[in-house]
């Protein structure tokens, strides 16, 4: 069987973070932050993933925490896709610096 290294996994997982991290940092649009986010979360999976196959090859406690991290991050996107459609009904736009002029 043909593996592959670590170092190329944690070269793509560290691609994919600090992708999420310019997604996050420089983009306006809620939606594509929240896509950023879940970037930098799958990122982390890859990493669990990856640890617990070279490290620890007959456990699965990475396999447990990535779907622990899957499991939150689909509970954070329900919150905040709600939150999302909550501000675009208000402002019609869900720019970020739109957020900041929400009245309560």
């Amino acid at each position: 069987m043909n593996d592959i290294p670590l170092t190329h996994i944690l070269f793509v997982s560290t691609a994919l973070f600090f992708i999420g991290m310019y997604g996050l940092f420089t983009r306006r649009n809620m939606i594509t932050m929240l896509m950023s986010v879940e970037l930098i979360l799958n990122s982390v999976n890859i990493n669990f993933v990856a640890f617990n196959k070279y490290l620890f090859p007959d456990k699965l406690e990475g396999v447990f925490f990535s779907i622990f991290v899957v499991t939150i991050a689909a509970a954070e996107a329900a919150v905040a896709i709600a939150i999302i459609i909550n501000l675009y009904r208000s402002h019609n736009s869900i720019d970020v610096e739109d957020a900041g002029e929400m009245k309560y």
